[in-house]
């Protein structure tokens, strides 16, 4: 198996990726398996775009841990609010500065209940949204190598369902009428916008990391 350290510890995300990467020869390594790796401070994501920030990240990982790195961003774009939350997705309720400090336990709950407050009264047709996943790779002197975007269409529920997934995964109603939330995980890395992404960027990673 050929490492790759990717810079997050969301264990749920972590468990995605690595479901995806396993069959292709890549072990998917998250920041507390590198040592001083989940000590290491977090950037501020002040990006414009989910590619922004998702090599802003994997280049200040790279540089910290001297390795080659993958990060991803990710979020959810609901048509009805011109594309918000959009790359404030991860801290939409609490906003970039406090956002970081919260946990995801509480973090989680408070976006789902504000982007519910937002659509109240928009009717089911224009309820359209989607999830989108970027990774970028980077090198240890923070050079951007590779890039892949995913995304995953649906629309936003009036209440929350499911108990698989995080962040807004128990909102986002699919073709089949389930929630990303109600996916196994099995269906949900084979159709997500993380897994799309992980899978374009898979055959890049093996070449930098054998190369």
């Amino acid at each position: 198996m050929t490492e790759v350290v990717v810079a997050t510890t969301n264990a749920k995300k972590l468990g995605e990726i690595r479901a995806v990467f396993a069959p292709l020869g890549l072990r998917a390594l998250g920041l507390g398996d590198v040592p001083g790796g989940d000590a290491i401070a977090e950037p501020v994501e002040d990006g414009a775009t989910f590619e922004a920030n998702a090599l802003l990240k994997a280049a200040h990982y790279a540089r910290a841990i001297g390795r080659v790195c993958l990060a991803d961003d990710s979020g959810l774009e609901v048509d009805a609010l011109g594309g918000d939350p959009g790359v404030h997705s991860a801290y939409y309720a609490h906003g970039l500065e406090e956002g970081p400090r919260v946990a995801r336990e509480v973090r989680d709950p408070a976006n789902n209940a504000k982007l519910l407050r937002a659509l109240e009264g928009v009717p089911e047709r224009e309820r359209t949204a989607r999830f989108v996943c970027v990774m970028a790779v980077a090198d240890p002197e923070g050079n951007a190598l590779a890039t892949s975007r995913g995304e995953f269409e649906g629309r936003i529920g009036e209440a929350a369902r499911g108990a698989n997934g995080f962040g807004y995964d128990p909102l986002l109603v699919l073709e089949d009428g389930r929630t990303s939330a109600e996916l196994s995980p099995e269906e949900k890395n084979a159709r997500s916008h993380r897994g799309a992404a992980a899978r374009g960027i898979a055959g890049a990673l093996l070449e930098i990391l054998r190369g």
